[in-house]
């Protein structure tokens, strides 16, 4: 007796979900694609920086190297402790052989800067103190996740403009959204390219040497979305 109200449930679920979807079929409707996107450039630049005893000969210990670099960085207005983090947290000084004889000692940052002007200020300083291990690991946008829904938004409005423009010579409008699939945006990280211009930084040390300048290509965040609108 339980199989058969169980099956009696079933053909009754199955006959009222083919019935929405038939009624979704049968209702007249338009299926657009709808796209945004948009140009930033990027406000957080990670920089990897190594000291080691290796870049002075053994002469610096990483332990007066870290402490120069540190005074250094704070110089140029950057938040030393907010920025600059030790890439390996779990190992405060990596130790390894040179020729199999002498221990030299060795240590990992990473250091986020706003622009590229600081970031070529940095490797201008830490170069000074004999630190010439290091680059550029990648950049980011700041606000990714909020241009990110604005160009949801953007594309959303495009979609609907589409459907507009496909419908009007029918002499049909454009009724309500009956279905929208939301694609993943998709960031792309740029390379960095350095010129033999300078920047015309103010402020900076007089009589350094001129500052190469670093540009950024744009870092591009889009959208893509589909849409099904009833036709009335």
């Amino acid at each position: 007796m339980k199989k058969i109200q169980l099956t009696a449930i079933f053909i009754a679920f199955f006959f009222a979900g083919h019935a929405q979807m038939k009624n979704f079929i049968d209702q007249p409707y338009i299926e657009v694609a709808g796209n945004a996107d948009t140009l930033v450039t990027p406000d957080e630049i990670y920089i990897q920086i190594n000291i080691s005893e290796k870049d002075t000969k053994n002469k610096t210990s990483v332990e007066e190297l870290e402490r120069k670099m540190y005074d250094a960085i704070k110089s140029l207005g950057i938040d030393v402790d907010k920025n600059l983090t030790t890439s390996d947290i779990s190992s405060n000084f990596k130790n390894y052989f040179l020729r199999g004889k002498e221990v030299l000692k060795s240590k990992d940052y990473m250091l986020k800067v706003k622009d590229a002007v600081t970031a070529t200020k940095v490797f201008m300083t830490i170069e000074d103190l004999g630190i010439s291990n290091s680059l550029i690991d990648h950049v980011d946008y700041s606000k990714k996740e909020e241009m990110k829904n604005i160009m949801r938004t953007r594309a959303m409005v495009n979609a609907k403009t589409r459907a507009e423009a496909l419908t009007e010579p029918l002499h049909q409008k454009v009724g309500r959204a009956i279905y929208i699939s939301d694609n993943e945006n998709y960031v792309i990280h740029p390379m960095m390219k350095e010129t033999t211009a300078r920047f015309d930084v103010s402020g900076y040390t007089p009589g350094a040497a001129p500052l190469p300048e670093i540009n950024f290509e744009k870092i591009e965040i889009s959208s893509n979305i589909n849409a099904k609108f009833i036709l009335e």
